[in-house]
């Protein structure tokens, strides 16, 4: 029960000031479980994070589950999701019963302002990080770069997945078995997808697509089910399968205004579907959001549990992990161009910003100053800066 109530209160912490997106939230969970807890290595956090960008779903939410069960088993993966989320969730049902007031307001403005600026810091104190644990050959440190090029200038959802696949076939080629890392590759040989978990999802999947007709709850949860399923490359990328989804039941303006909400608010852009969930069952708009969110969530979280074992073991087999070595490097290119785009292109606007977050790296790196103080400091800076 304390690792549970642990896990619910480092991830709640984490939901109510990860702001940024994806690849700031994969920066806030390496900084906090690898760097300061040390709930797993900087290895196994890299395996996580290249897993999330193999599958469908929402890539850093994903990670946070995986870390959750990684500490405590499904239920720690679980409180992770729940604590994690549960501010964005509170924060876009908000939005649907008082409007856009709160969001409009001064200070949450400013609030948002500084925490894209820290935002900015952790990501770059992430990237440095894991590119000196998975780029330390010349090899790797060019296919980082390269992978960071080729996704700013073709910023395609499918990109991804071609530049996971194609670090997987260089990392094959240019491992040696010298390069193996530590850890019981006779277990792998033990490990087995999880079958049960995957065929649940594939029927889950399969039904939602199939079977036509139901209430409106019925069909928001198989609407959501299969646009968590199929969504590949984050929140951002999840917008044209939901805009499908709430097509003829939701005015344009809605949607676009739930869109703009859940960008500036902290926690995963997944959360979206709790807006819209809402607004598609206002007879009953708190079960909406509810359904709606669980439903989008589920196909993700189903297949990290399909997958997870079977994933970490094959790590330490030599003729695996010169892929994942391949796909860890590509991964850390994956976080360079989110770090340019969208969250040094957001949150950047001029030289005292850049000055702000310069000296936030040297605080967070140098001095090794708590997150949660530069939380505070950021938050209120924010509030000066509007």
């Amino acid at each position: 029960m304390t690792t549970l109530f642990e896990i619910f209160i480092r991830f709640l912490t984490l939901g109510c000031t990860s702001f940024g997106g994806p690849a700031a939230h994969i920066g806030y969970f390496q900084q906090a479980f690898v760097q300061q807890h040390k709930w797993l290595s900087q290895q196994e956090f890299g395996n996580l994070v290249a897993l999330s960008q193999f599958l469908p779903g929402p890539g850093s939410s994903q990670v946070g589950f995986a870390i959750g069960c990684h500490r405590a088993g499904v239920l720690g993966g679980i409180t992770a999701f729940i604590a994690f989320t549960l501010p964005s969730v509170v924060l876009m049902l908000l939005l649907f019963f008082v409007g856009l007031e709160f969001a409009n307001s001064q200070t949450f403005i400013g609030v948002v302002t500084g925490l894209k600026l820290l935002a900015v810091v952790v990501v770059a104190d992430a990237i440095a990080t894991m590119a000196k644990s998975f780029c330390q050959q010349r090899w790797q440190q060019c296919l980082a770069l390269a992978s960071a090029i080729i996704l700013v200038l073709s910023p395609l959802p499918a990109m991804q997945l071609v530049i996971i696949i194609g670090g997987a076939i260089i990392g094959r080629s240019f491992f040696s078995a010298s390069d193996t890392p530590v850890g019981n590759t006779a277990s792998a040989t033990r490990q087995r997808l999880n079958w049960p978990v995957f065929i649940a999802f594939s029927v889950l999947l399969v039904a939602g697509v199939a079977i036509s007709g139901g209430s409106q709850l019925v069909q928001i949860i198989k609407d959501f089910y299969v646009a968590g399923s199929l969504v590949f490359g984050g929140g951002h990328v999840v917008l044209p399968l939901l805009q499908e989804a709430v097509a003829g039941t939701l005015e344009q303006s809605e949607f676009l205004i739930g869109y703009a909400a859940a960008q500036a608010l902290p926690g995963p852009m997944f959360t979206l579907a709790t807006y819209l969930g809402a607004s598609m069952l206002e007879s009953a708009p708190v079960l909406g959001a509810i359904a709606a969110t669980l439903a989008i969530f589920l196909p993700g979280f189903l297949l990290i549990l399909a997958f997870q074992s079977v994933w970490q073991a094959y790590a330490a087999d030599p003729k695996i992990a010169g892929s994942l070595s391949g796909v860890n490097a590509a991964v850390v290119g994956l976080l360079l161009a989110a770090f340019y785009q969208p969250v040094l292109v957001s949150a950047i606007s001029g030289w005292l910003d850049g000055a702000i977050a310069l000296i936030g790296l040297w605080l967070l790196r140098g001095l090794k100053v708590p997150v949660i103080v530069l939380v505070l400091c950021f938050a209120g800076l924010g509030i000066l800066l509007v």
